[in-house]
């Protein structure tokens, strides 16, 4: 048994038949049929239900799979660490990212790594923090750029600075007449529009002081409150680099005075996974100024 044969027998299973995979492999239909059958005869066990049209596993056949995708990953990723060392770090970076990040860690930090790392090439992914969290544990992306609260079980954890949150909006002349930082006290009775993943540190924050908020819109993204403040609906609360999402005319904003409103960005990694060289590398640039 060797990876040619693993690779030609997940072949046939993808593609159902052993007609498709020898298509898709470039090899005589018989030629493939040899293998298959030798395979099984090395192995000692049938791999298939052969039926008229698409064939079916085995419990053997089951089994082989698995493991066969994983022995075909493993070459795979044997060989991209290859590449990557011996290439200049040739290679893709696999990144997944909130949309709300601060433009110094984008636009500086990548700039950098990519002047240092210009080989480089770049899959990104984008969504809210449960999303990126789950295409790690997916192994999809192999670095995750988040923002607290989040569960950081079977994660590797880097910390960058923490920001607060502020208040938007475009029609209150009672936040006009404060200065750059306001109190929650200060937001008492006012229609506030907040972002679902914050809604319970926001109601906690003002329900420790007593008081109970009153939450005019609870939507599913930092843009769309912001969009919704821009339109005078209401004050949207949102981590202060989310300022920038919009084009929003109309906003203005105050600085939330309060601790326990305050959000970090982290980068994320999953415990006991060995990274690719280009993902370590860009993990030690992106970190290195914090």
């Amino acid at each position: 048994m060797d990876i040619k044969q693993l690779l030609y027998f997940v072949t046939v299973v993808n593609e159902g038949n052993i007609t498709a995979a020898s298509k898709k492999l470039h090899i005589a239909q018989p030629a493939l049929s040899k293998q298959i059958k030798q395979l099984e005869e090395e192995l000692n066990a049938k791999l298939f239900h052969r039926g008229p049209r698409k064939i079916a596993l085995t419990d053997a056949g089951e089994i082989l799979f698995t493991k066969a995708k994983i022995m075909l990953e493993l070459k795979h990723s044997i060989k991209k660490e290859l590449e990557d060392s011996e290439s200049g770090f040739k290679g893709t970076l696999k990144l997944g990212s909130i949309s709300a990040i601060s433009a110094d860690l984008l636009e500086n930090n990548l700039l950098k790594f990519y002047k240092k790392y210009n080989k480089i090439k770049y899959e990104l992914y984008e969504g809210i923090t449960p999303k990126i969290i789950d295409l790690l544990f997916s192994r999809v992306i192999e670095i995750g750029v988040v923002r607290t609260p989040f569960e950081t079980t079977g994660l590797e954890t880097i910390y960058l600075k923490s920001e607060p949150m502020i208040a938007a909006y475009s029609n209150d002349y009672d936040l006009d007449k404060l200065g750059d930082r306001i109190s929650i006290e200060e937001l008492d009775g006012k229609p506030l529009i907040i972002y679902r993943r914050f809604e319970n540190i926001i109601t906690s924050a003002f329900q420790k002081l007593e008081i109970n908020p009153y939450i005019f819109c609870i939507n599913d993204d930092s843009r769309t409150s912001l969009l919704w403040a821009n339109s005078g609906l209401g004050i949207a609360i949102v981590p202060i680099s989310s300022k920038n999402l919009v084009l929003a005319n109309n906003l203005k904003y105050k600085i939330i005075d309060n601790q326990s409103l305050y959000t970090k960005i982290a980068i994320i990694t999953l415990e006991n996974v060995t990274l690719s060289a280009v993902a370590t590398n860009f993990l030690n640039e992106i970190t290195g100024d914090y």
